[in-house]
């Protein structure tokens, strides 16, 4: 997660003499240096500056401990424990490798949407990150993080969304193991309403910061000091003690001078109005436009401003002019106020009171557009996929039950699918094609779906994705791995211009080149895929797929004879384990190497300790056990020591990958155990794939593998 970059020296005393006289000209990141802390805003229980206690924030007893450091007035997690620390909150726990405090705040109730500012700093090395504990939740709900070193104090901004649960605040700290490293919190800021608000009457500036240009910047105007070359109000409150944020030509050297303000990173997602007010000199040798700018740096603009030849009349110098605009941020964004001048004589703009509201500028706008209804898995039909009639053979909707020679579906390993080319037929040159739903234009995209290449033939044209508009055709994507009997994980960013639809097309040429292709579990999210992927990730905080490590699963050392082993690709061993990963297809799983273990050896894998609930909770995963020698694999419940069986697998059940769901409940700490034995021979290899706890129960029941000799399509 980015940060923004908004130093704040405010810690250190000031001549207030000499920052009256220079605060006009200082740029907003240093200015913040020197701002003094005027809070008028009301702040929320969960807020704590750090001044004389810690407000309710305790240390996990489990973890670390976050030391209260009085003379600094900031709460430290250090690398190396020292025994002059100021005061400690709860009990010390040594763990071996990497220093980890957890910092819990009290239990907080809040109807309403409010925004959590952090000011922090990470020194040397290390890592902090927030989150939300719900009541009842095993994991918490990552909200913010950073990897990020600084030589000074930083802030951060997160949205806090109005629930009528109570939760605590979650910071966890890990300071880097290099000497000196360590992990501070200055102060903790809640406010009632949205981050992306701002009135600039506050020090922190709402975690709005300059985007430095050598010439032009932003600088914070009002609090009695003179703007350049003009004496303006501000908007909040009309007078000249108030503040608000400028830009001026003064100092425009080259043709196009740019200056950006940025909100902080928006970390939910947002649809609205946003509104601000505005004010430009008589001089009109400026651009003025809002934007959006995602994580990836790409831009979208929002607004902008008339030229001076469009110059609306009601616009008079000197004038706040109120504006209200859509804005629709289903990811992450900033929001960009940018000014360019074309030379010194291009004016001044200024810019106050910035607010957003969940309801949209006007009932004519369109609500944003839920790109869910392009999901599919085809279990109950086709959903709002249809066929396209006279273009020749159909995809046909087929299932498989679990065997040993054929592959099923992804979704479930037994379920439904979709398959072209299933018959065997004399006809050549006929196409399958599947229409999507209509989706609106001039938005981006992102189209994930599974695809599985079938029989001998794999031709190039198997499978093909087009954009279909009212007058044109365009292939967005064309099938290239030919991994054969596997799922493989397809992800597509497009942009449409105007309404369109995606078509899944699979064209055979001849009896002999006609290669059939599966399909499945398509979905649609907006945005481009490299910013919804961190977005999924998020929002399944219990999630673990194996593509970047364990997930803090671990090997146990002491109840078995063998490790899990993290493997891509095929095991070593023929006719046993899987072909590939289930996330992907060519991505990472776990695994019980069979061959170099005795009959009746064990590998079990640990979860991280998990809280305890008294609401049901449900575990899915994915396992894999095909080989005439297949062994057992279980789930167990461990807590303090007492190992309880949640779900059993004996013997070969399928090809496939199949799901799995457990039911269970336990009110204390636990951990969840996947155990694989060995079975009677080397054909004995057993996986495990794509873990999931959540709240329960299980949404259904699972599937229950029949193993036999038939492979046949249903």
């Amino acid at each position: 997660m980015q940060t923004e970059g908004l130093l704040l020296l405010f810690l250190f005393p000031l001549r207030m003499d000499l920052f009256q006289q220079k605060a006009a000209m200082l740029p907003l990141y240093l200015l913040a240096f020197a701002a003094t802390v005027q809070a008028h805003n009301q702040l929320l229980p969960g807020s704590c500056n750090f001044e004389s206690d810690t407000c309710g924030y305790t240390s996990d007893a489990d973890f670390t401990s976050w030391n209260l450091h009085k003379d600094g007035h900031f709460m430290a997690v250090d690398a190396v424990m020292t025994d002059d620390q100021d005061t400690a909150i709860g009990a010390d726990a040594e763990r071996q490798g990497e220093v980890t405090g957890v910092l819990l705040s009290p239990a907080m109730e809040q109807g309403e949407w409010s925004c959590l500012r952090l000011v922090y700093q990470i020194t040397g090395s290390g890592s902090l990150e927030v989150l939300q504990r719900m009541e009842g939740k095993s994991f918490d709900k990552p909200l913010w993080s950073s990897q990020e070193p600084s030589d000074s104090w930083v802030i951060s901004s997160m949205d806090l969304q109005n629930t009528t649960e109570p939760y605590r605040v979650v910071i966890e700290g890990k300071p880097g193991r290099s000497a000196g490293s360590s992990v501070a919190i200055f102060e903790i800021h809640i406010s009632p309403g949205y981050c992306l608000e701002c009135d600039f009457e506050e020090s922190h500036l709402c975690g709005y910061s300059n985007q430095w240009n050598a010439n032009v910047n932003w600088y914070v105007g009002g609090g009695g000091t003179q703007v350049v070359n003009n004496n303006i109000n501000d908007h909040t409150y009309n007078n000249k003690t108030g503040h608000l944020m400028y830009v001026d030509s003064i100092y425009a050297k080259t043709f196009k001078e740019v200056a950006k303000l940025v909100s902080p990173m928006t970390t939910v997602p947002m649809s609205g109005c946003l509104s601000f007010q505005y004010q430009r000199s008589e001089e009109r040798g400026n651009l003025f436009s809002v934007y959006t700018r995602d994580r990836l740096g790409q831009y979208q603009e929002l607004w902008k401003a008339e030229t001076e030849s469009h110059s609306d009349w009601s616009e008079m110098p000197g004038e706040w002019i109120p504006v209200q605009v859509d804005l629709k941020a289903p990811y992450s964004v900033q929001v960009v106020f940018e000014v360019a001048f074309n030379s010194p004589r291009g004016g001044r703009v200024a810019v106050d009171d910035i607010s957003f509201s969940p309801e949209f500028c006007s009932t004519d706008s369109e609500p944003t557009f839920d790109p869910s209804i392009c999901n599919c898995d085809f279990e109950a039909g086709l959903c709002r996929y249809t066929q396209v009639q006279g273009t020749g053979s159909s995809w046909r909707r087929v299932s498989v039950k679990p065997n040993i020679f054929r592959n099923g579906d992804h979704t479930t390993g037994g379920g439904s699918f979709l398959l072209a080319h299933s018959r065997v037929s004399p006809r050549s040159g006929y196409v399958s094609r599947l229409m999507g739903p209509t989706l609106p234009g001039n938005t981006k995209y992102c189209l994930r779906f599974f695809y599985s290449l079938r029989g001998f033939n794999q031709t190039d044209r198997a499978l093909a994705v087009y954009l279909q508009q009212i007058s044109s055709q365009e292939r967005i994507w064309t099938q290239a791995v030919k991994s054969r009997g596997i799922w493989i994980a397809t992800e597509v960013t497009f942009q449409t211009t105007q309404p369109a639809k995606v078509a899944f097309v699979s064209t055979c040429r001849s009896f002999w080149d006609c290669g059939s292709v599966a399909l499945d579990d398509i979905s649609v999210s907006l945005g481009d895929c490299e910013l919804t992927a961190g977005s999924l990730a998020l929002s399944l905080p219990g999630h673990c797929d194996f593509e970047a490590g364990l997930c803090g699963y671990t090997q146990d050392k002491q109840s078995d004879e063998a490790d899990w082993e993290w493997r891509r690709g095929p095991t070593p061993t023929s006719y046993t384990g899987p072909r590939g990963d289930h996330t992907m297809g060519l991505g990472y799983y776990m695994y019980l190497e069979a061959s170099p273990l005795v009959p009746g050896q064990s590998a079990r894998l640990l979860s991280r300790p998990l809280r305890g609930s008294r609401q049901p909770q449900c575990l899915s995963f994915y396992y894999h056990m095909y080989g005439s020698g297949t062994g057992q694999l279980s789930v167990h419940l461990d807590k303090d020591g007492d190992d309880v069986l949640l779900w059993q697998r004996s013997g070969e059940q399928s090809i496939a990958w199949l799901r799995a769901t457990v039911d269970f409940q336990c009110d204390s700490q636990h951990q969840i155990v996947f155990e694989a034995i060995r079975g009677s021979s080397v054909r004995s290899d057993i996986a495990i794939d794509d873990i999931l706890l959540e709240s329960g129960p299980c949404p259904e029941m699972e599937l229950r593998a029949t193993v036999g000799s038939s492979n046949e399509i249903e």
